[in-house]
């Protein structure tokens, strides 16, 4: 069976659909690495999914999706921008999510962190103070729900901060009022061009700073950082100087990095895709909370049950090509990766239509879709190919594509 592929300039060419991979999903928890999929809402498709428009959730798909990633032994990020927060998700559905999300975390015996953020205040210029009882609003409301939260980059503190001490009173100030420990997130402007210069600077070192600032001021309050620059080196450099216990308890690394994931995952345990440590002592590895890892949720599981093995070379061989795949995703614009991924989840079976909250399924061109159907074919990424190949040409057939 043949796949039809749509280049920019129109042209249809054909490839060889692969055979489905016949991963096995693991008998246990992972035990080499802590790896979360950031996962998307799906809509009922009837619903008025126009840009301005309230979320309206087709909730037996949406956590139906998250049991899936439980039972491949992963974690979920919820409520993130994955889920598409501040692009069609609404105050009101992000906490009905939360609330639903950890239900089925419970019923699964899986893990979840949610997202914490101050996006249910209306306006668009509010104080300091104003910010820090948002953020302790929804973090209240997390912890209630027993999920782990993620304190996500604010858009109301980046207009509000005038220097880099007004980021680390807001979170310490917020930090001192939580009852369970949190990851901190620092999202790039690549993914939110409203972000550039968080933690009050425009160069990731001095920016980087202040957050080891904030991590030094609240010990026990932190248990994770998940950096999303989509910047190698930057991760690397402030792993290397997260604290780490004796035990290796202490503040992880949690890779938000779709395009070098990779590497900085596989670290020191597997020496051709390692990011050597420069500092006696220092972590050696990323662990994962990715929007990648909800596109190929079968295929990150089985990569890192290949790392709990002891086996390297299936580490790489199985997830190496997939990063290609994900960098076509999240191409710029970077903040519409979100059509990919749940264009994937469409492909897999996930979902019944290609519909988003907002509008947002029409943000890629017919040709980018394209491309990533032949990486995601590549890379073994089609859980059912031949369903993949049925949908894609459906909708190269809907478009008026001659095939």
């Amino acid at each position: 069976m043949t796949l039809s592929l749509l280049s920019p300039s129109g042209e249809v060419t054909r490839v060889e659909l692969s055979e489905g991979a016949s991963f096995a999903r693991p008998s246990g928890p992972l035990r080499s690495r802590v790896a979360y999929a950031a996962a998307h809402v799906v809509p009922h498709a009837w619903a008025d999914n126009t840009p301005g428009r309230p979320a309206e959730i087709d909730w037996d798909a949406t956590l139906g999706f998250r049991r899936n990633v439980y039972r491949w032994g992963l974690g979920v990020a919820d409520a993130m921008d994955t889920a598409q927060r501040n692009m069609g998700l609404d105050a009101t559905a992000v906490r009905e999510l939360i609330r639903r999300s950890a239900e089925v975390a419970r019923e699964e015996g899986g893990s979840v962190v949610v997202g914490v953020n101050t996006d249910h205040v209306e306006e668009h210029s509010i104080s300091l103070n104003e910010i820090i009882d948002a953020y302790k609003t929804q973090l209240h409301f997390a912890e209630e729900q027993g999920a782990i939260p993620v304190l996500m980059a604010s858009r109301h503190l980046a207009r509000t901060a005038q220097s880099a001490s007004d980021y680390e009173r807001v979170y310490n100030a917020v930090l001192a009022a939580g009852t369970v420990p949190v990851v901190l997130h620092w999202l790039g402007a690549a993914f939110d061009p409203e972000l550039a210069s968080y933690f009050g600077h425009a160069d990731w070192r001095e920016a980087a700073q202040v957050l080891l600032r904030i991590i030094e001021a609240n010990p026990g309050r932190i248990v994770g950082v998940k950096m999303s620059l989509l910047d190698a080196e930057s991760e690397v450099w402030v792993r290397e100087r997260l604290p780490l216990g004796a035990d290796g308890s202490g503040v992880r690394m949690f890779t938000g990095d779709d395009f070098n994931y990779v590497g900085l995952i596989g670290g020191a345990d597997v020496p051709d895709a390692a990011q050597p440590a420069r500092t006696e002592g220092a972590r050696t590895h990323s662990d994962a909370l990715l929007g990648a890892f909800a596109a190929i949720t079968p295929v990150a599981s089985a990569a890192i049950q290949a790392l709990d093995a002891g086996d390297p070379d299936r580490y790489l061989a199985l997830l190496g090509p997939t990063e290609e795949l994900s960098r076509q995703v999240f191409a710029a614009p970077t903040y519409f990766y979100k059509t990919g991924v749940a264009f994937l989840a469409w492909l897999n079976g996930h979902q019944a239509a290609f519909q988003m909250v907002g509008g947002l399924h029409s943000a890629r061109s017919l040709p980018h879709l394209s491309e990533i159907v032949r990486l995601a074919n590549a890379s073994r990424a089609l859980e059912n190919p031949e369903l993949a190949a049925a949908r894609w040409h459906a909708l190269l057939d809907l478009n008026g594509v001659a095939r």
